[in-house]
């Protein structure tokens, strides 16, 4: 290993050390979920660092990310990158099913996607020696250790992309000031979301040089994707009911939405809750909860259909949520009313949407407060709060264009940034044509 990066330090040799112990176990769980997910067994072999497919002629740039939200993230990236450099091919890799599903609807011209080899020497090595990429490019927060020592060690150019970090794990490297600085050292660019995530990582021992607060390139994502003929079929089903939506909502704030959809229907008998939970298997949970309330229900999981007694349409299915934000305009964004940390609040604004949260929105903070301050996002706390807020918006449809516009017109200022992230990491990671234009 290149000495430009200082020794390894004792932590990460033990880190090494406890992986290669770990390897077996953490394989044997890792092909269980895959293979619970009808995964191909060449495609689990992945997670060894055995490609499924050949390395592409030419320049190969690996973004990496952990799941879904930070996998489509990057799409809109990966096509831009594509206008600039022509002749570049693109690897993405990540660890979920769901988002290997999701990539292979949406992949990028000249992209393929593997899953990550784990991150012990076998899989890392073999990982590296068969795909070679040019440039390495980290989403979030998602750091393997041994999988940036060695990469960059190769001499591949590595970034991280989207910074964000937690308060937890900030102070975790903050008491291993020598393995952070170790590590973050492989880095040759970091873009974060925020001034405070640079400042932090700075803290943690970051070049300050390689250090550019940005912004958060989930607002610059495509919109999620709308199937139409379902779109069609519910729309059919629903007719001219007036509706609104909670989304990605988590154990304990089915409670506060159900309260104020009783709330609202007094004053709008027919009224539909569409209702997305964050995780489809609790449908059993969210029903007994809407016996409890005594609210009529649908199941979208069940095939049912929507009747004019259906007070709450349950979207309890994955990958459709695209769809069910264009039907409706009034979106609550759970992950909120609980100190969960929040979801994307462009996904809803993107579609049109006016977004209502909860104050626990932490980890999308810099997300949402441009949406709060021009007044395209509403915060509440409470069930009365939520039901008047829908209300007003239901009720007042120039008081809802509004906070739709005004919504569109934030998402819209931050899609202006993504040509800057591109310029920035053709410049930093010297990948070819960083001076071509679109």
């Amino acid at each position: 290993m290149s000495d430009q990066f200082g020794r390894p330090t004792l932590l990460y040799h033990l880190y090494g050390g406890f992986t290669a112990i770990a390897a077996s176990l953490v394989w044997r769980t890792v092909r269980k979920k895959l293979q619970a997910a009808d995964v191909p067994e060449a495609r689990q072999q992945e997670r060894l660092g055995h490609a499924s497919q050949p390395r592409p002629d030419g320049q190969v740039i690996w973004f990496h990310a952990a799941s879904v939200g930070e996998t489509l993230s990057v799409i809109s990236l990966i096509k831009r990158l594509g206008q600039r450099l022509p002749d570049a091919e693109f690897l993405i890799t990540s660890g979920t099913p769901t988002s290997a599903a999701l990539i292979e609807k949406r992949m990028p011209p000249r992209a393929r996607h593997q899953y990550p080899p784990l991150d012990t020497a076998g899989p890392v090595r073999r990982f590296l020696d068969h795909w070679r990429p040019d440039a390495g490019i980290f989403v979030e927060s998602e750091i393997w250790p041994r999988l940036i020592v060695e990469g960059a060690a190769r001499g591949i150019p590595l970034a991280l992309l989207n910074a964000r970090l937690s308060e937890k794990s900030v102070e975790g490297w903050k008491k291993r000031p020598q393995t952070a600085r170790f590590i973050l050292d492989h880095f040759r660019l970091f873009l974060t979301q925020n001034d405070k995530t640079a400042s932090n990582l700075i803290d943690m021992g970051a070049n300050p040089d390689r250090v550019y607060p940005g912004t958060n390139l989930k607002a610059m994502s495509d919109p999620l994707p709308v199937d139409e003929s379902t779109l069609f079929d519910i729309r059919t089903q629903i007719g001219n009911r007036p509706v609104w939506i909670a989304s990605s909502t988590h154990a304990g704030e089915e409670e506060t939405v159900l309260a104020a959809h009783a709330e609202l229907l007094k004053s709008w008998p027919d009224l539909l809750l569409l209702l997305i939970p964050r995780h489809p298997e609790r449908r059993t949970e969210v029903a007994a909860l809407l016996g409890q309330a005594g609210q009529t229900a649908a199941f979208r999981s069940a095939r049912d259909t929507i009747t004019d007694q259906t007070q709450v349409y349950v979207a309890d299915t994955l990958g459709e949520t695209g769809t069910w934000y264009a039907l409706c305009p009034i979106v609550f964004l759970g992950g909120s009313l609980k100190e969960i940390g929040g979801h994307n609040p462009f996904e809803p604004a993107q579609a049109g949407a006016a977004v209502i949260t909860g104050p626990g929105y932490f980890n999308f903070a810099e997300t949402f407060a441009p949406l709060v301050d021009t007044g395209g996002a509403i915060e509440v706390t409470s069930a009365p709060e939520l039901a008047a807020t829908v209300a007003t918006w239901l009720s007042d449809q120039d008081a809802l264009d509004k906070v739709r516009t005004a919504a569109k017109s934030c998402v819209n200022t931050q899609k202006s940034a993504l040509d800057a992230i591109a310029d920035t990491l053709c410049t930093q990671l010297n990948l070819l044509g960083a001076d071509s234009s679109d």
